[in-house]
């Protein structure tokens, strides 16, 4: 059993999520939303940088937000919250799927058939993306666990990263994405643009075309957000990089104390565990947020005058 989510504000606000108190969770879960994400990449109308295939942190969960289809519209959430998958239409039609221990072809199977009986068609490429080992949804058995505690500790993270996160965005009034959930890596996002095109990324992202990595760094970025770990990686840690990388940026002094460049992951690490031990962790993580960014625009030329809000 998972222990309680601790009950005072601050550590209900940033629960403890070590990786392996939920790493069955945490893999079922990616494959679970990597379905889902492929819906909407199938269906919804393409945006630069594969930004019609993110999801989105709700007050319950994640969603793909509307995705038309015909002349009528539909969305799938994760509700954490009530521990079910919800797939509503506009004709007033839903489906609702209970997240429980179940293996990834079942779920994979149960959704499918819930959008064929809304009246709803697609196929999907049944491969995981950026995952080692990949076995198709249709035939994998092995990913089974789901544990709705931690489930809803990894929302709940997410639902307040999202919320700093949009306020850093507020701050800029050049290019830059939604806060948005890239469900290939798992990681909540957010990229700012300098507007100037980057030279070609040169891809080799794992189980993930060379193409789709060089259209999403078309241009020169200053990205941040929250990965939950993985393999080394044993705690969530919030992450920010440039690309290109600009001379004299991984040396830019950035704060809250706790921040380092990582030379193996190629970007500047700021462990969660910092954060929600802060005694004001918002104030911690928007100083790192704006300190990574400065690093990248001031390192690699940006024209800040044009590009920041004054307001």
């Amino acid at each position: 059993m998972a222990d309680p989510i601790p009950s005072t504000p601050t550590d209900t606000a940033w629960p403890s999520l070590p990786l392996a108190a939920w790493q069955d969770t945490y893999e079922t879960l990616h494959m679970w939303t990597q379905i889902v994400g492929k819906i909407r990449l199938a269906l919804f109308p393409k945006i630069n940088h594969c930004w019609n295939s993110t999801l989105y942190v709700t007050p319950h969960g994640l969603t793909t937000s509307s995705i038309p289809y015909g002349t009528r519209s539909f969305q799938i959430t994760f509700n954490f919250i009530a521990s079910q998958l919800e797939i509503e239409t506009s004709d007033r039609t839903t489906k609702k799927i209970d997240l429980v221990p179940r293996t990834v072809a079942d779920f994979y199977a149960e959704v499918m058939n819930a959008l064929s009986e809304l009246g709803i068609e697609t196929r999907i490429w049944t491969m995981p993306q950026e995952v080692a080992n990949p076995i198709a949804f249709d035939r994998d058995t092995q990913h089974a666990a789901y544990d709705p505690e931690y489930a809803q500790r990894i929302w709940q993270i997410f639902r307040q990263a999202d919320r700093v996160m949009t306020k850093f965005r507020s701050r800029f009034i050049g290019k830059c994405s939604p806060v948005h959930f890239f469900w290939g890596s798992f990681d909540l996002a957010v990229t700012r643009f300098s507007g100037r095109r980057a030279p070609e990324h040169p891809g080799g992202v794992l189980n993930l075309a060379d193409w789709v990595t060089r259209e999403a760094y078309s241009h020169e970025v200053s990205s941040c957000g929250l990965w939950p770990g993985g393999g080394s990686v044993v705690e969530p840690i919030f992450y920010a990089y440039a690309y290109p990388e600009p001379p004299g940026f991984r040396d830019y002094p950035v704060q809250p104390k706790e921040a380092f460049y990582s030379l193996d992951m190629g970007e500047f690490i700021l462990p969660y565990e910092a954060v929600r031990q802060a005694d004001d962790p918002d104030a911690a993580l928007l100083a790192f947020f704006q300190t990574t960014y400065e690093a990248a625009a001031n390192s690699g030329n940006w024209d800040r005058s044009a590009l920041e809000s004054t307001l």
